[in-house]
């Protein structure tokens, strides 16, 4: 049956704490040290893996936690066509989704690399292949991959199982057998959307003040 991708806008970003690590627990590990310390390591720090293991749920979350402490950071994924230029208040570059940089892109993620770099700041980027096989300039691909290297995977469907029934569960919410089936069959299984899914089921069922079942489900689809 064919899985469709809900798309619906997010209550609130994404954080650290809310990260389901599962097998990622010392990428997770390492980046709450590293966004907790005082003085940063400006080592810099690469994710790859597949669609839907959590690279830019990580960028984000730290890119807020950074944001949280006062600091501020830049950021470029492939969405940005023409990247501003470094900006020394920057603590930190973000740099997501380098398997698809432009030329334009690789120019600028480049210099934004070297010049935190210069300053001590920290790199934290994100792609879908290992640094040695992006399709990248070799003065940005060699950078990329000199630092802490994750291989971020994503969750079994037991795992995510798991974790939406302990979300659900600090939630005060009943999730059944046939409503977890209906909801990793027909909608995305990435964790980060089956989430949001249960988020807004949870507040549809509070307003309506109804159970969370399949009928529930299909009732606040047709009210989206």
């Amino acid at each position: 049956m064919k899985q469709i991708a809900l798309d619906i806008g997010l209550t609130r970003g994404p954080t650290l704490e809310g990260f389901c690590a599962g097998p990622n627990d010392a990428a997770l590990a390492h980046l709450k040290l590293w966004c907790g310390s005082p003085t940063r390591s400006p080592v810099p720090t690469y994710l790859w893996g597949g669609s839907g293991g959590g690279k830019t749920h990580l960028l984000k979350a730290v890119a807020q936690a950074l944001r949280d402490q006062g600091a501020s950071v830049g950021w470029l994924d492939a969405s940005v066509a023409e990247p501003p230029a470094f900006d020394e208040r920057w603590a930190a570059v973000m740099l997501d989704d380098t398997h698809l940089y432009t030329a334009v892109q690789q120019h600028a993620a480049f210099n934004w690399f070297v010049n935190a770099q210069t300053l001590q700041r920290g790199v934290l980027a994100a792609g879908a292949v290992p640094p040695a096989d992006l399709k990248l300039r070799e003065d940005l691909r060699t950078r990329l991959g000199w630092g802490h290297v994750f291989h971020l995977q994503v969750l079994s469907e037991p795992e995510r199982r798991a974790v939406l029934r302990q979300a659900a569960d600090a939630r005060g919410v009943f999730l059944g057998d046939e409503v977890m089936d209906y909801m990793l069959s027909r909608f995305s299984r990435d964790l980060g959307s089956l989430m949001q899914l249960l988020e807004h089921l949870d507040l549809y069922a509070l307003q309506t003040k109804r159970a969370i079942t399949i009928p529930l489900i299909r009732s606040m689809l047709e009210n989206e």
